[in-house]
């Protein structure tokens, strides 16, 4: 079955590029893919392929420094989402994010930093990108990283 979407084309017109996909540093593997369920490895932000966006939200980051490590996160799900399907075209839905911030104990904005997630994903996806998520609070991350996003992708 094939897609009439053309989501490759979209993330040209967002002017999106996606990073190289990253290469997993422990015992695990970037993407599962049972039956048409995509279970995304948990990504963390990075550029240039060193890690980005260090700190905890609340203190060395605000929110909206949060949320551009989370369009960070996002893009690296999809360049391994890409490179696992060969086009990001068979993508049907986004079904659920899991989203991790690296954030002081008193933040509470958690759901307005994985924002930056998941506006990408509708922007990118439409209404396939609309999906089930959680943001919650961590006491630390990989690097010190200030978030960090599973995905879990309905696919053809």
């Amino acid at each position: 079955m094939t897609t009439a979407n053309n989501y490759d084309a979209r993330l040209a017109e967002l002017g999106l590029t996606l990073p190289v996909p990253a290469v997993p540093i422990a015992n695990f593997v970037p993407c599962v893919q049972v039956g048409n369920t995509l279970y995304v490895s948990g990504q963390v932000p990075r550029e240039n392929g060193q890690l980005a966006f260090a700190g905890k939200v609340g203190r060395d980051l605000d929110v909206e420094q949060g949320q551009a490590a989370a369009r960070n996160c996002v893009l690296a799900i999809l360049s391994l989402v890409n490179a696992h399907l060969g086009t990001l075209n068979r993508v049907r839905r986004v079904a659920m994010l899991q989203c991790f911030v690296n954030a002081v104990p008193e933040f509470g904005d958690h759901p307005k930093v994985a924002n930056g997630a998941s506006d990408l994903l509708v922007a990118l996806f439409g209404d396939a990108g609309r999906h089930a998520r959680f943001a919650l609070g961590a006491g630390s991350l990989p690097g010190n990283v200030a978030v960090e996003i599973a995905a879990v992708i309905e696919v053809e």
